[in-house]
């Protein structure tokens, strides 16, 4: 059976399912594998739980009317969703990248062009890798007016691949920072890496968005069909940023109009200004534009902020990595006065740069006027800078927890959170 014939069961199935205990009825399961699981081993729970079609790549299953062998079935799941993008190549999708915002922008872009798209298909949750990418584009139906995709990427050539199956007509990179450094090896190779989307819509002759205050992205967008937003008189949209003036809001102005958000962190105001000029290219009112981002309230752990007690809580703890950790921290440190606490949880990903970056953030931490400074993890924990006693550290989340419940907080006014999304530091939330 040939990909063209699997997709017409596709059209008419209820969806693709990659857990059989998730499979709904008449949906196809495809029988991924990874470290820990090999989903060739639950084709036929899948089956048995209503799936219409189990595809596998284990040999020793015998293949029957409902069960399909291929060589791949990653491969496979990419290339269904290659075709079922060709099928639907009239709706506009816009890929967004970059080391840091990615998210935090694409939520951003969406609820702007919601004042004029009432159909747009998106990126949910974190699908936003190789096997994620795929799925949501298979998510996407043939009435959607418009797309805004994630790409997440650690290492070298997997945006180009992810390129291959969205096909974007337009793209934004929101910065180049030091993450997934393990994968990408160098902060040259995550340069080179994000620019695979540039690559892509240059070959194609695509539209890309560029910040023009970031050096990078105005020289390597060079001789593309641009869109540029900057504070720089030579740009399509003209924005002035008061990077100072933010405190717990982020506030920019574009040409003589103030819009300002709520997301904590004036390194959030590029973000805010990306959605605003992708919403003005697209011929989305002015005023709905402004109206959309001011009412956008940030969720899942990203610049979220959370009134307990007296104090404040500013929960950045979706994920982190140098560049983001120490855009926070110097936030942080130099726009929120009054007495405050961090809590830091390890940044992960980061390979032979690891002890080097989590003692450079230690460094930063003695210099800085946070009162104190709580480090959760084995990394932060086992770094060989002495610390003073304004830098405590824990080896992981279940000691902090131990110590915090004996000494709760007390006229402290605000709380930054911050870590790798595996430390999961949001739990110790309610225990503040």
């Amino acid at each position: 059976m040939n990909i063209k014939n699997i997709y017409q069961l596709y059209i008419n199935s209820s969806g693709i399912e990659t857990n059989s205990k998730k499979v709904k009825q008449g949906s196809i399961f495809i029988a991924l594998k990874g470290k820990n699981f090999n989903g060739n081993q639950f084709s036929k729970e899948a089956i048995s739980n209503g799936a219409l079609l189990a595809i596998v790549d284990d040999k020793s299953i015998s293949a029957c009317e409902k069960i399909i062998i291929v060589d791949d079935t990653l491969f496979f799941l990419q290339e269904l969703a290659s075709y079922h993008r060709f099928q639907l190549r009239h709706i506009p999708i816009i890929a967004i990248t970059g080391s840091n915002g990615k998210t935090t922008t694409k939520e951003l872009i969406k609820v702007v062009l919601f004042q004029k798209y009432k159909k747009i298909h998106f990126t949910k949750d974190n699908f936003n890798n190789h096997i994620g990418i795929p799925l949501t584009i298979l998510s996407m139906p043939k009435n959607a007016e418009i797309s805004v995709i994630e790409i997440g990427a650690n290492h070298e050539k997997e945006i180009e691949k992810m390129c291959s199956i969205i096909k974007p007509d337009y793209g934004y990179i929101t910065s180049f920072g030091k993450a997934h450094l393990e994968g990408f090896q160098s902060v040259k190779g995550i340069i080179r890496g994000k620019l695979e989307l540039y690559h892509f819509l240059k070959k194609n002759k695509k539209v890309v968005f560029v910040n023009g205050d970031d050096p990078i992205q105005l020289n390597e967008s060079t001789g593309m069909n641009r869109y540029i937003f900057s504070e720089k008189k030579k740009s399509d949209i003209k924005i002035k940023y008061l990077w100072k003036e933010s405190h717990l809001e982020s506030i920019l102005y574009i040409d003589n109009m103030k819009v300002c958000s709520p997301l904590v962190g004036n390194y959030n105001l590029h973000n805010i200004a990306s959605a605003i000029s992708i919403g003005i290219y697209f011929k989305v009112p002015i005023e709905k534009i402004k109206n959309a981002v001011e009412k956008y309230i940030p969720k899942n752990y990203r610049s979220q902020i959370i009134n307990r007690k007296n104090m404040k809580i500013i929960i950045d703890c979706y994920n982190a990595n140098p560049t983001s950790m120490i855009k926070s921290l110097t936030f942080f440190n130099n726009n929120i006065k009054g007495n405050k606490i961090s809590i830091l949880g390890d940044m992960l990903e980061l390979g032979l740069y690891s002890n080097y970056e989590h003692e450079k953030i230690i460094s930063f931490l003695e210099k800085s006027n946070i009162n104190i400074t709580f480090l959760i993890g084995e990394i932060f924990f086992n770094a060989k800078l002495k610390t003073s006693p304004k830098v405590r550290k824990f080896i992981n989340k279940e000691k902090f927890i131990n110590w915090i419940k004996k000494h709760p907080f007390q006229k402290i006014d605000y709380v930054l959170i911050k870590g790798s999304r595996k430390i999961a530091l949001e739990s110790i939330i309610d225990l503040i």
